[in-house]
């Protein structure tokens, strides 16, 4: 769950959506329990740099989720939008 709004990231550099959406991403209270020890897949229709998902893969391993997966319906391509890293566990 988002726990705080954010600008637009669309037009927003790799390095600047990381730091936008550094943090705003929660797994809802009381949900651990569903998602400890589970494979999670996430689902996003566009996937630019990788920030979104990149916070959100960070919110389930962090509720305990065992693994999570990302299947995206579109991906961008530009070169400069690949600095975004992956979450540590």
């Amino acid at each position: 769950m988002r726990q705080q709004a954010t600008r637009p990231l669309a037009r927003l550099s790799a390095s600047e959506r990381q730091t936008e959406i550094a943090g705003t991403i929660i797994v809802r209270a009381g949900r651990e329990k569903q998602i400890e020890g589970q494979a999670v897949l996430l689902v996003d229709d566009v996937l630019t740099t990788g920030a979104t998902a990149s916070v959100c893969t960070g919110a389930l391993l962090k509720a305990g989720a065992l693994s999570v997966d990302i299947l995206v319906a579109a991906r961008t391509c530009k070169g400069d939008e690949q600095d975004v890293p992956y979450p540590e566990e």
